[in-house]
């Protein structure tokens, strides 16, 4: 049985910002037989400040998946019933846009090729480094992390191609986003309906590692509309939420 790695010192957090409120928080679903190291997986993560749910079967893996939706998976590749390659080619086939960070001892490239054609974001070899599974983890999340089923474009009038990372408008023009913007518009549209805090969308958008005084969200969403050339009967609206953050609606003032 492979040790469990030895848990790190975490780095100090910014205690300027307003706790994340639960239902808001990204789920990280992780998936390992090993009891230790999913144990220890998970603490670390909850620790990070994710919400963690942990299976050790890749037939679990796709129950919790479909019923929980979770923004990220972190699975094991040998597991006792299907293996990681199977339910990540299973969740890639059912739509589903988690990221996938895969964990294994194989690291042979036919094995990492293996991984990346299933589906996966990322693939880490074990035994690994928890700080650096820390990190990667908040690397995907920070590539516009989707919510399982969410429509690859949810802006009236606009084509977004998140692996391509741009955005097309009306008669093909293309939209001049910086990456911060980029993803700033995918987090919103994979969250139609929700009012927003300046501090999740800070986490989400630039990461919980880096300090950003939270009404820099304001100048990021003027820039955004303007870019985007929004008007009032366009389709949809970024909305102000007083007190709160955002909101991205229809423009007749529903949600959804």
């Amino acid at each position: 049985m492979t040790e469990p790695p030895s848990r790190p010192e975490t780095a100090a957090k910014d205690s300027s910002r307003t706790p994340v409120p639960d239902g808001q928080r990204p789920l990280v679903l992780v998936v390992e037989d090993d009891e230790n190291l999913r144990i220890t997986l998970a603490d670390n993560l909850e620790d990070e400040g994710y919400r963690v749910r942990a299976v050790d079967r890749g037939r679990a893996a796709l129950e919790a998946i479909e019923h929980e939706h979770p923004d990220l998976v972190v699975l094991d590749i040998m597991l006792p019933d299907l293996d990681g390659y199977s339910v990540c080619r299973s969740l890639r086939q059912r739509g589903v846009l988690a990221k996938v960070l895969m964990l294994t001892a194989r690291t042979l490239e036919d094995d990492v090729v293996q991984g990346f054609d299933a589906g996966a974001d990322d693939y880490l070899a074990k035994p690994y480094r928890l700080r650096e599974l820390l990190a990667r983890v908040r690397a995907l999340m920070r590539r516009g992390a989707t919510r399982s089923g969410a429509p690859a474009s949810a802006l009236p009038g606009f084509a977004i191609d998140r692996d391509a990372r741009t955005v097309t408008g009306a008669g093909g023009r293309t939209i001049d986003l910086t990456r911060t913007e980029f993803d700033l518009l995918v987090f919103l549209v994979d969250n139609p309906g929700k009012a927003l805090s300046r501090d999740v969308i800070l986490e989400r958008v630039w990461g919980d590692d880096v300090v950003v005084d939270p009404r820099t969200v304001d100048n990021f969403v003027s820039s955004l509309k303007r870019k985007l050339g929004w008007t009032q009967g366009c389709g949809y609206a970024i909305r102000a939420v007083r007190g709160v953050g955002y909101r991205l609606e229809r423009d007749d003032g529903s949600t959804g």
